[in-house]
């Protein structure tokens, strides 16, 4: 079967989360991952219910509230938040939660965390699919720039002991790591991309794939030579994308380097 290429709800933002819907269903995506914390409607899982059913499409995955700006979304208690997020998978069909290791500040969270994650699967039945993070860099007084690691265990899951994870490209491109290394170790482990791309900044950059420096077509052929069978999901930046019709490039040129180097095209 072709891997599906689903569209994250985050693409689309500053706009909704039933615009993320929308686009995806207009410009012909197989699937939607929902962030969670973006707005109201990514909160309820009544609303992401609706949203699928009416859009009539699948919800791919869910992305637990883990960000720094969704610190608050369902509460303050990590696990209760993971534990939610499944609620929402199974309401809407989703196989896959997508969590991020815990940051440095999180004790309690972090030492319990990859045992939670196994027992979380037990008990679920979902695939919690660990996200490849980064360290946190800022300029130094003098030449070059310091970075911070502010995630443990580890920023990078594929060395960690994990049933399953998922990789970024465009963090992977701030921790300087090879995407074809990071998923060779990941193996079949590996269950999710985030297909975006970076050029090796400082910043978060979340780029149209194939604008960056990172060989994402080169990582699309390397899931189809080896038999991936988990999920593409476009995960971009457009907030500063100008207009709608921008916007619209940005999602359809995304879309459209997927197809052809998953060899769809």
């Amino acid at each position: 079967m072709s891997i599906r290429v689903g569209l994250s709800t985050v693409s689309v933002y500053p706009e909704s989360t039933a615009a993320g819907f929308d686009w995806a269903v207009g410009l012909g995506y197989d699937a939607v991952e929902v962030m969670v914390g973006v707005d109201r409607d990514s909160t309820s899982i009544e609303s992401v219910r609706q949203l699928a059913e009416g859009h009539g499409i699948a919800v791919s995955a869910i992305h637990a509230p883990c960000l720094l700006f969704t610190q608050r979304v369902w509460g303050t208690e990590p696990w209760g938040k993971l534990e939610r997020s499944a609620e929402m998978a199974h309401a809407v069909g989703a196989r896959t939660v997508v969590v991020h290791p815990p940051f440095r500040w999180q004790r309690s969270y972090a030492r319990y965390f990859v045992e939670g994650i196994k027992r979380l699967e037990r008990e679920t039945g979902l695939t919690y699919a660990v996200e490849n993070m980064y360290p946190w860099k800022a300029r130094s007084t003098g030449r070059g720039s310091r970075s911070t690691e502010m995630y443990v265990p580890e920023r990078d899951p594929s060395r960690g002991d994990y049933a399953h994870g998922t990789l970024d490209v465009s963090h992977a491109a701030i921790g300087g790591d090879d995407v074809i290394e990071m998923a060779e170790r990941w193996g079949p482990r590996l269950r999710h991309i985030h297909l975006t791309d970076g050029t090796g900044s400082a910043k978060d950059e979340h780029l149209v794939p194939g604008r960056g420096t990172m060989g994402a077509d080169t990582l699309l052929r390397h899931l189809v030579e080896t038999g991936f069978d988990g999920e593409v999901v476009v995960e971009i930046t457009t907030r500063r994308a100008g207009s709608r019709e921008a916007r619209r490039e940005m999602l359809e040129e995304s879309l459209a380097f997927a197809r052809e180097y998953l060899g769809q095209g």
